[in-house]
Protein backbone atom coordinates (compact mmCIF):
# COMPACT_ATOMS: atom_id res chain seq x y z
CA UNK A 1 0.00 0.00 0.00
CA UNK A 2 2.73 2.75 0.99
CA UNK A 3 1.99 5.99 -0.12
CA UNK A 4 -0.33 5.66 -2.69
CA UNK A 5 -3.88 6.97 -2.05
CA UNK A 6 -7.36 5.08 -2.96
CA UNK A 7 -9.55 7.87 -4.85
CA UNK A 8 -12.65 6.15 -5.96
CA UNK A 9 -15.24 8.59 -8.13
CA UNK A 10 -18.23 8.02 -9.23
CA UNK A 11 -19.87 9.46 -12.43
CA UNK A 12 -21.82 12.82 -11.91
CA UNK A 13 -25.64 12.06 -11.04
CA UNK A 14 -28.05 14.98 -11.94
CA UNK A 15 -31.01 14.68 -9.22
CA UNK A 16 -34.75 15.40 -10.36
CA UNK A 17 -35.93 18.21 -8.04
CA UNK A 18 -37.23 16.17 -4.71
CA UNK A 19 -35.09 13.26 -5.34
CA UNK A 20 -32.83 12.03 -2.45
CA UNK A 21 -29.14 11.46 -2.77
CA UNK A 22 -27.81 8.94 -1.67
CA UNK A 23 -23.82 10.06 -1.77
CA UNK A 24 -22.90 13.36 -0.15
CA UNK A 25 -19.88 13.52 -1.00
CA UNK A 26 -18.45 11.56 -4.91
CA UNK A 27 -14.99 11.24 -4.16
CA UNK A 28 -13.76 8.52 -1.31
CA UNK A 29 -10.64 8.84 0.64
CA UNK A 30 -9.58 6.50 3.61
CA UNK A 31 -8.66 9.87 5.64
CA UNK A 32 -12.10 10.58 4.94
CA UNK A 33 -13.57 8.22 6.88
CA UNK A 34 -17.26 8.77 8.74
CA UNK A 35 -16.17 9.53 13.03
CA UNK A 36 -18.58 8.19 15.20
CA UNK A 37 -20.01 10.57 17.51
CA UNK A 38 -20.77 9.62 20.81
CA UNK A 39 -23.06 10.97 23.45
CA UNK A 40 -20.79 12.39 26.35
CA UNK A 41 -21.39 11.81 29.85
CA UNK A 42 -23.16 14.65 30.74
CA UNK A 43 -25.34 14.48 27.63
CA UNK A 44 -26.56 10.83 28.70
CA UNK A 45 -27.24 11.59 31.99
CA UNK A 46 -29.26 15.02 30.94
CA UNK A 47 -30.88 12.93 27.97
CA UNK A 48 -31.81 9.93 30.63
CA UNK A 49 -32.86 12.86 33.55
CA UNK A 50 -35.61 14.73 30.91
CA UNK A 51 -37.15 11.23 29.94
CA UNK A 52 -37.62 10.12 33.24
CA UNK A 53 -38.69 13.47 34.33
CA UNK A 54 -41.38 12.92 31.77
CA UNK A 55 -42.55 9.57 32.36
CA UNK A 56 -42.60 10.57 35.85
CA UNK A 57 -45.19 13.47 35.39
CA UNK A 58 -46.97 11.08 33.09
CA UNK A 59 -47.41 8.23 36.23
CA UNK A 60 -48.05 11.18 38.87
CA UNK A 61 -50.60 13.33 37.03
CA UNK A 62 -53.25 10.84 35.52
CA UNK A 63 -56.20 12.00 33.09
CA UNK A 64 -59.05 12.79 35.35
CA UNK A 65 -61.97 9.67 35.16
CA UNK A 66 -65.32 10.80 33.56
CA UNK A 67 -68.09 9.98 35.80
CA UNK A 68 -71.10 7.93 34.44
CA UNK A 69 -74.46 8.20 35.49
CA UNK A 70 -74.75 4.44 34.94
CA UNK A 71 -72.26 1.32 36.22
CA UNK A 72 -70.10 1.23 33.05
CA UNK A 73 -67.77 -1.65 32.26
CA UNK A 74 -64.52 0.16 32.38
CA UNK A 75 -62.30 -0.15 29.41
CA UNK A 76 -60.61 -3.43 29.46
CA UNK A 77 -57.39 -1.47 26.62
CA UNK A 78 -57.34 1.39 28.29
CA UNK A 79 -53.21 2.93 27.43
CA UNK A 80 -54.37 4.80 31.34
CA UNK A 81 -54.33 1.64 33.11
CA UNK A 82 -51.67 0.57 31.87
CA UNK A 83 -48.32 1.33 33.97
CA UNK A 84 -45.03 -0.46 32.34
CA UNK A 85 -42.82 0.08 35.70
CA UNK A 86 -45.39 -1.90 37.42
CA UNK A 87 -45.38 -5.03 35.94
CA UNK A 88 -43.35 -7.84 36.87
CA UNK A 89 -39.82 -8.07 34.82
CA UNK A 90 -38.01 -10.67 32.85
CA UNK A 91 -34.34 -10.40 31.87
CA UNK A 92 -33.79 -9.73 28.16
CA UNK A 93 -32.36 -13.10 27.45
CA UNK A 94 -36.08 -14.74 27.88
CA UNK A 95 -36.23 -15.00 24.06
CA UNK A 96 -33.30 -17.76 24.05
CA UNK A 97 -35.13 -19.84 26.68
CA UNK A 98 -36.82 -23.12 24.92
CA UNK A 99 -40.31 -23.01 24.41
CA UNK A 100 -43.16 -25.19 22.83
CA UNK A 101 -45.33 -22.77 21.32
CA UNK A 102 -44.84 -19.46 19.60
CA UNK A 103 -47.05 -17.35 22.73
CA UNK A 104 -49.80 -15.08 22.63
CA UNK A 105 -50.74 -11.68 21.62
CA UNK A 106 -49.26 -8.93 24.03
CA UNK A 107 -47.82 -5.38 24.84
CA UNK A 108 -44.42 -5.88 25.76
CA UNK A 109 -41.85 -2.99 27.42
CA UNK A 110 -38.02 -2.44 27.63
CA UNK A 111 -37.85 -1.12 30.73
CA UNK A 112 -33.95 0.41 32.41
CA UNK A 113 -35.17 -0.41 36.00
CA UNK A 114 -32.05 1.08 37.53
CA UNK A 115 -33.49 4.48 36.19
CA UNK A 116 -37.49 3.47 35.98
CA UNK A 117 -37.24 4.76 32.38
CA UNK A 118 -39.71 2.71 29.83
CA UNK A 119 -37.32 2.45 26.98
CA UNK A 120 -39.50 0.68 24.37
CA UNK A 121 -43.18 -0.48 23.63
CA UNK A 122 -44.16 -3.10 21.47
CA UNK A 123 -46.47 -5.41 20.17
CA UNK A 124 -46.62 -9.13 19.09
CA UNK A 125 -49.11 -12.20 18.70
CA UNK A 126 -46.45 -14.48 19.38
CA UNK A 127 -44.47 -13.72 22.28
CA UNK A 128 -42.33 -16.58 22.03
CA UNK A 129 -40.97 -15.59 18.49
CA UNK A 130 -41.07 -11.50 18.57
CA UNK A 131 -37.43 -11.13 19.33
CA UNK A 132 -35.65 -14.41 18.43
CA UNK A 133 -34.70 -13.15 14.58
CA UNK A 134 -33.71 -9.23 13.63
CA UNK A 135 -35.03 -6.48 16.23
CA UNK A 136 -33.92 -2.97 15.81
CA UNK A 137 -34.42 -2.33 19.26
CA UNK A 138 -31.88 -5.18 20.30
CA UNK A 139 -28.84 -2.98 18.95
CA UNK A 140 -30.60 0.30 20.71
CA UNK A 141 -30.11 -1.81 23.91
CA UNK A 142 -26.81 -2.72 23.25
CA UNK A 143 -25.39 0.59 22.36
CA UNK A 144 -27.34 1.95 25.24
CA UNK A 145 -25.57 -0.69 27.82
CA UNK A 146 -22.06 -0.09 26.11
CA UNK A 147 -22.41 3.82 26.75
CA UNK A 148 -23.25 3.12 30.17
CA UNK A 149 -20.55 0.64 30.86
CA UNK A 150 -18.20 3.26 29.32
CA UNK A 151 -18.63 5.44 31.88
CA UNK A 152 -19.36 3.27 34.83
CA UNK A 153 -22.78 3.99 35.05
CA UNK A 154 -25.49 1.17 36.28
CA UNK A 155 -28.12 0.01 33.68
CA UNK A 156 -30.79 -2.78 34.05
CA UNK A 157 -32.38 -3.13 30.82
CA UNK A 158 -35.27 -6.15 31.63
CA UNK A 159 -38.43 -6.55 29.37
CA UNK A 160 -41.98 -7.09 31.11
CA UNK A 161 -45.09 -8.33 28.95
CA UNK A 162 -48.90 -7.09 29.33
CA UNK A 163 -51.05 -9.93 28.74
CA UNK A 164 -54.37 -8.67 28.14
CA UNK A 165 -53.60 -7.11 24.77
CA UNK A 166 -56.33 -7.68 21.96
CA UNK A 167 -55.94 -10.77 19.90
CA UNK A 168 -56.92 -8.35 16.55
CA UNK A 169 -53.79 -7.07 15.27
CA UNK A 170 -55.16 -3.25 14.43
CA UNK A 171 -56.97 -2.80 17.89
CA UNK A 172 -53.39 -4.21 19.22
CA UNK A 173 -51.23 -2.20 17.54
CA UNK A 174 -53.28 1.38 18.32
CA UNK A 175 -53.17 0.18 22.08
CA UNK A 176 -49.50 0.24 21.21
CA UNK A 177 -49.32 3.24 19.37
CA UNK A 178 -51.32 5.46 22.53
CA UNK A 179 -48.51 3.61 24.60
CA UNK A 180 -46.12 4.43 22.61
CA UNK A 181 -47.49 8.41 22.55
CA UNK A 182 -48.34 8.40 26.32
CA UNK A 183 -44.92 7.06 27.35
CA UNK A 184 -42.54 8.77 24.90
CA UNK A 185 -40.09 5.62 24.68
CA UNK A 186 -36.83 6.89 23.29
CA UNK A 187 -36.40 3.88 21.23
CA UNK A 188 -39.67 4.04 19.28
CA UNK A 189 -39.05 5.95 16.12
CA UNK A 190 -42.25 7.70 16.73
CA UNK A 191 -40.09 9.58 19.17
CA UNK A 192 -36.94 10.15 17.51
CA UNK A 193 -37.99 13.56 16.78
CA UNK A 194 -38.29 14.19 20.46
CA UNK A 195 -35.32 12.33 22.13
CA UNK A 196 -33.38 12.14 19.44
CA UNK A 197 -31.85 9.32 18.04
CA UNK A 198 -28.49 8.61 19.95
CA UNK A 199 -28.83 4.84 19.84
CA UNK A 200 -29.90 4.07 16.63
Amino acid sequence: MGDNLLVCTFPLITLEPNQLNLFSDLTVTPERRAETLVMSFEALLKWKSQIFEYQHYVRENKPPQQTALFDLTPKHCDPDQIDPLLLRLVPMSFYRLPVDSPGSACLYFIIDSAASVVLYVGETCRSNKRWQGIHACKDYIALYQDLHYRYGLQTAVNAAFWWDAPVDRRTRQELELNLILKWRSPFNKENWERWGQPFG
